[in-house]
């Protein structure tokens, strides 16, 4: 088994390699690359209806939900820290830049919202400390859209690992925050107002500073 980087097994998953997922004792989770490469559906158009105004896609993979952000009209930029899925992103006409969301953003404090999709929020293994640091990104008075894991699943933090048949990536920390977690997670961050929102078999919190 060949150690890569964490960007280099992405990147493999992401042109066709099946891959997993793995969490200490936890059963391996194939990554669903195949969804996330498609075209948005009903649901994830749900989750682009929540979002208001010029909207940065954080952690946008291959770009289905920059894609539909565009197509619903917002100013939009997805950012993630892979090449091949800024490359796959741009390829659908959607602006896409390599960035780590802790690294300086373009337009930092002037997006009207923040998309955390597709489990995003586990980006760096302390959704507190991502959500403070994508409050900076926003603008006065605006929100972060975060897709959650549903009820009754408590919030992990630690490391994974990503393999595929002949390589695995070095560990990184992620996180998983679902529905019971959200307001004193997000309390933390510094959003004290929280509306729920489910979206078929999916859920989606809306954070902001003030009561919308």
């Amino acid at each position: 088994m060949i150690d890569q980087s964490f960007s280099e097994v992405f990147a493999s998953a992401l042109h066709g390699s099946p891959t997993v997922v793995v969490r200490s004792g936890e059963e391996p989770v194939a990554l669903p690359v195949d969804r996330w490469r498609r075209a948005a559906d009903d649901l994830d158009r749900g989750l682009v209806g929540l979002c208001v105004g010029p909207t940065i896609d954080i952690g946008c993979g291959p770009g289905r939900m920059t894609e539909a952000l565009m197509a619903a009209g917002h100013l939009t930029l997805g950012i993630d820290v892979v090449d091949a899925a800024v490359a796959l992103t741009r390829l659908r006409g959607a602006s896409a830049v390599q960035r780590d969301v802790f690294d300086r953003v373009p337009g930092e404090g002037r997006w009207h919202s923040a998309l955390l999709a597709d489990g995003n929020i586990g980006i760096g293994g302390n959704p507190v400390a991502l959500l403070q640091r994508v409050r900076a990104l926003l603008a006065p008075g605006g929100r972060v859209v975060v897709e959650v894991a549903p009820p009754g699943i408590s919030q992990i933090r630690g490391w994974a690992v990503l393999e595929t048949a002949d390589r695995r990536s070095r560990p990184f920390r992620w996180a998983t925050l679902g529905v019971d977690d959200v307001a004193r997670t997000a309390g933390a961050a510094g959003f004290p107002a929280q509306t729920i929102h489910r979206l078929g078999d999916r859920w989606a919190a809306v954070l902001t500073e003030v009561p919308s």
